[in-house]
């Protein structure tokens, strides 16, 4: 069963029983709803939903389907095995204080093992887990009951502790704030000739061993964590399912690792041309797909958060290659790959085709002049080193002043026969983390530098009047791809592959300035997601949309306006604000200059 049959038929079994089907939220994650836990990305198919599962009604209803694009690295030395990847696809149902453990098992053993609507895996082969009990919570008789009743052998249901069956793991104060509660796990043997009965020890071998693997996760989130302590009960019980798509494509075409499954074939067929090593092959594969992922939710690569993950694995394919080097046409081949798969499943991949082989190639030439230069420091570097180990110091500056990635200076250190102060380096990226973090919280906050500053807030609405202004003089692939606002000017990036002529820099001025003039009244409605999309309103592929959609439009009705972007705000009330306060003040550019390949910025006034 091909991947793509195995997303429909999931999203259209859960449609049938009275589940709305949401989009998925872009892989940035942002804390713009108060979320207690800001992550760069979206880890798991649950991120998104949070206020939700807190609570919050949601705008289609308490029965929810998804599946959810989502990006971990914190296994990125497991790269390569056979289950790991960090861009996956998550298939979730969920239960927003509707049904509760009954529905949610027999469904998910319905949709596991039907042929009819689901996938139709073999009922012998599937071991059940459940949660064992604690001083948090019970231990889940219910749930072992309803598995019994559906015909799941007793001695197939293995009782398991917290560290395996709860979500999030109750770990220290630190930890996860938000909802939480114990799951029951499936897993599958995907052993040729069938494992049978076994017991909890080798149960536990054969799951070591990835002779079985887990298919599916029903959570039951009934408790509310606070600082990593389960403080109370929620408002509401909730079920959360996931099943990760890659390995349900391993069990349903019968491989035993993810590189062998149709979402990887494509790219596989390239790698192997860009190296030996089968592990290399698959990181490179991995990383690539990764990547096209991340470009096309609008994030660039950099030395600091989402940037510095994007720029590492780029890098990290680079020097997985034989030749340590990825050229134009190797990127070309690789992005085809990934666009063969992925069409008419993730229009972002398409619509931002030449964006992502843009800012690949350009960060691929980058490094390609520093790998060099970063190779010979290095070597002066290793030769001096005290007592054969490389200071952190020294490891942080190969990273930050020369481009060589720690991944690679350990390998390097290695063939020497020297050590890395591998703590003293992250000690020391902490520190520029620290440095750069006011610059993140800008980001965050969607460009503004202060929401409540007047002038931040006039430049705000006057970016919405420049975007659509753009659009009318350069054409519609004149997309915003970044914007930076403070109380002296404004910043904005856009899509153009040319220098703009003094006469298009006038035409644009002159109708910001006729809409400013023209008093025009600001206005905004919430929608759903799919409502939203309908008005055709403007919106920037960098930021995480979820399924009630705010749009802020320029003109008396939203079908009429002049600009209708979608945003969270702020911005003034009637456009006639942005002329000053005795109506004198023009809208000016300033500077017209290119960024990167494919992307100019603007930089202009109100003066």
């Amino acid at each position: 069963m091909k991947s793509s049959e195995i997303r429909n038929r999931f999203l259209e079994f859960f449609r049938k029983r009275g589940h709305a089907v949401i989009h998925s939220a872009s892989l940035v994650a942002t804390d713009d709803k108060g979320a207690a836990n800001p992550t760069l990305f979206n880890t798991a198919g649950m991120q998104p939903l949070i206020p939700y599962l807190l609570g919050k009604p949601h705008p289609e209803g308490r029965r929810l389907v998804d599946v959810q694009k989502c990006l971990r690295t914190v296994d990125l030395d497991e790269i390569g095995d056979k289950t790991h990847a960090t861009f996956f696809e998550m298939l979730g149902n969920w239960s927003l204080g509707d049904y509760f453990k009954k529905e949610a098992i027999e469904w998910s053993y319905e949709f596991l093992t039907s042929k009819e609507e689901g996938l139709g895996l073999d009922p012998k082969r599937l071991y059940v887990t459940v949660f064992e009990g604690d001083k948090n919570a019970s231990k889940d008789i219910e749930s072992f009951e309803i598995w019994k009743d559906i015909g799941i052998p007793e001695h197939r249901i293995y009782w398991k502790g917290a560290d395996t069956n709860w979500w999030p793991a109750v770990k220290g104060k630190d930890d996860w704030t938000g909802p939480t509660g114990p799951c029951s796990e499936m897993f599958y043997d995907i052993t040729s000739d069938g494992l049978g009965d076994l017991s909890s020890e080798e149960f536990q071998t054969a799951d070591n061993d990835q002779k079985i693997v887990e298919i599916w996760n029903d959570v039951f989130m009934e408790f509310e964590k606070d600082g990593g302590k389960i403080v109370d009960n929620l408002s509401q019980k909730n079920v959360d399912t996931g099943a990760g798509l890659e390995r349900l494509s391993v069990v349903l075409q019968k491989v035993d690792n993810i590189y062998d499954t149709d979402l990887f074939s494509e790219l596989m067929k390239v790698t192997k041309k860009l190296t030996l090593s089968e592990r290399s092959q698959r990181i490179i594969a991995d990383h690539i797909r990764a990547t096209v992922f991340l470009i096309a939710d609008g994030v660039r690569p950099s030395n600091t958060d989402r940037g510095y993950v994007l720029r590492r694995l780029i890098r990290r394919a680079v020097i997985n290659t034989d030749k340590k080097k990825l050229t134009n046409n190797d990127l070309d081949v690789l992005f085809d790959a990934v666009l063969r798969t992925y069409e008419g499943v993730y229009e972002e991949v398409v619509s931002n085709a030449s964006s992502i082989k843009s800012v690949l190639g350009e960060e691929c030439e980058k490094f390609a002049k520093t790998l060099d230069q970063g190779i010979k420091e290095f070597e002066r570097v290793a030769k001096i080193s005290s007592e054969g180990k490389i200071s952190g110091e020294d490891s942080f500056k190969l990273f930050s002043s020369f481009g060589l990635p720690i991944d690679l200076t350990l390998e390097l250190a290695k063939e020497k026969g020297v050590s890395v102060d591998i703590s003293s380096f992250e000690n020391e990226f902490k520190k520029h983390q620290k440095l750069s973090r006011s610059g993140a919280e800008q980001k965050f906050k969607g460009g503004l530098a202060d929401a409540n500053d007047p002038m931040v807030v006039r430049y705000h609405t006057a970016t919405h009047l420049l975007h659509q202004a753009l659009h009318d003089v350069l054409g519609e692939e004149a997309s915003q791809k970044g914007s930076n606002i403070t109380g002296e000017r404004l910043r904005f990036d856009f899509a153009h592959n040319a220098k703009m002529t003094d006469e298009q820099k006038k035409k644009v001025e002159d109708i910001v300035n006729e809409k400013i003039a023209a008093a025009l009244p600001m206005n905004q409605v919430i929608l759903s997601r799919e409502e939203a999309e309908k008005t055709g309103a403007k919106r920037f592929f960098g930021e995480k949309y979820g399924d009630e959609i705010s749009i802020y439009y320029i003109g008396n009705t939203l079908e009429s306006a002049y600009s209708k972007e979608f945003c969270g705000g702020p911005h003034v009330k009637n456009t006639s604000e942005l002329s000053g306060p005795e109506g004198k003040w023009k809208f000016k550019i300033k500077k017209e200059e290119a960024v990167a390949q494919g992307t100019r910025r603007i930089k202009a006034v109100l003066e």
